[in-house]
């Protein structure tokens, strides 16, 4: 099994570099697809309320025989609009999502979206707070959350997000809101790592790099992710490549290959495949 190597959170709790994601992965393959990867080694999961497959999920973690304590699972608070997001709804679909992969914790819970326009974030993260306090979350974060949404956290709340989970990929880098993770102590989580379609893993500077070193064009992309200091969660159903993606750590990218995927960024704010956090509520 490959040793993924760890990251430290900022209040030391140790998340595996590369993870195994299951968006849009139905319900009824998550437990196959969920234990597929869990027997090729990877020992982090993603997952969501919104996904619909935290069931599934924790099938599989119960049916690997894992001890709790090797495994990392991420799961996120989906505030959509048509809830109002007081405490008590926090802590219920808190509840619902640990009720659902069968778990009396979990190691990473993040608030999915910061919908902007609603003005409830700050609110959410702090019943976000009190889940941390309890432990019933190792460590709790955001995903999507913009620089401007941090900066309104840290002026409300004292705890950092652990974590901030966002699109990133060669084609859209994000490398404002890396530099501003490491300036305050947050891990960037990379989704769709492999940008979405056939795009990215088609374009020369991948694909030759990768016939240099005898991979796959996934397996240079996410190998990009590491060298930058991402965390990275691809997903496939497919066993084959699960396992692959699992197998970067036998080869380094160069100075010269990491510049040419960096350059695929240059210039490329619209490149984004995802919806645009400031605008997103649906």
């Amino acid at each position: 099994m490959n040793q993924v190597p760890a990251i430290k959170l900022n209040n030391g709790t140790l998340m595996p570099q590369l993870g195994y994601g299951v968006w849009q992965v139905p319900d009824s393959e998550a437990e196959r697809a969920v234990g597929t990867a869990l027997e090729a080694g990877y020992r982090s999961i993603d997952t969501a309320a919104i996904y619909g497959n935290e069931r599934g999920t924790g099938k599989a973690v119960a049916a690997s025989g894992l001890p709790r304590e090797e495994l990392f699972v991420t799961t996120k608070l989906w505030n959509g609009p048509k809830q109002t997001w007081d405490r008590d709804a926090v802590l219920r679909a808190f509840d619902d999502s640990l009720a659902k992969l069968g778990l009396d914790h979990v190691d990473l819970y993040l608030i999915h979206w910061p919908r902007p326009m609603r003005d409830d974030f700050v609110a959410i993260w702090k019943t976000f707070e009190e889940i941390a306090a309890s432990g019933r979350a190792k460590a709790v974060g955001v995903s999507n959350f913009r620089t401007e949404d941090l900066d309104r956290i840290a002026s409300e709340s004292a705890l950092v997000p652990a974590v901030n989970q966002v699109e990133l990929h060669p084609l859209h880098p994000q490398s404002g809101l890396r530099a501003e993770h490491a300036a305050r102590g947050i891990v960037t989580e990379a989704w769709s790592p492999l940008g979405q379609g056939k795009e990215l893993l088609t374009l020369p500077a991948v694909t030759e790099i990768a016939e240099a070193h005898g991979r796959s064009a996934a397996q240079v992309v996410l190998r990009w992710h590491l060298q930058h200091g991402n965390v990275v969660i691809p997903k496939s159903v497919t066993p084959a490549r699960i396992r692959e993606n699992l197998d970067v750590f036998g080869f380094e990218l160069d100075a010269a290959q990491t510049a040419a995927l960096d350059a695929l960024g240059a210039g490329a704010a619209g490149r984004r495949i995802g919806p645009d956090p400031a605008e997103f509520d649906v």
